[in-house]
């Protein structure tokens, strides 16, 4: 299988077992993943990143391909004005 097959194959629930396998070590069945398998989980991750995050967060790669970083200042700007939504709608229920 070539890696465009792997792309359009891999569905959204299966790139979140796959960063949760890259993070941990583990595949979510608390199995352990090898080298070569946590390698390929990671080629396999930044390569649909670069294919689907739009929006991308500290240190990951973002749609086109490039690595994106963000500074704790920009962090803490998105942080606080995610914080500032979440409460203006609690507020309003």
């Amino acid at each position: 299988m070539d890696i465009e097959q792997v792309l359009k194959a891999m569905t959204p629930e299966i790139y979140e077992r796959l960063c949760y396998a890259v993070e941990t070590g583990r595949w979510p069945d608390s199995t352990s993943l090898n080298q070569a398998q946590r390698d390929q989980a990671l080629q396999a991750v930044m390569l649909y990143q670069s294919r689907h995050n739009s929006q991308p967060q500290h240190m990951t790669v973002a749609k086109g391909g490039n690595v994106t970083w963000k500074s704790k200042a920009e962090l803490k700007r998105e942080f606080a004005g995610q914080d500032a939504q979440r409460i203006d709608i609690e507020t309003k229920h």
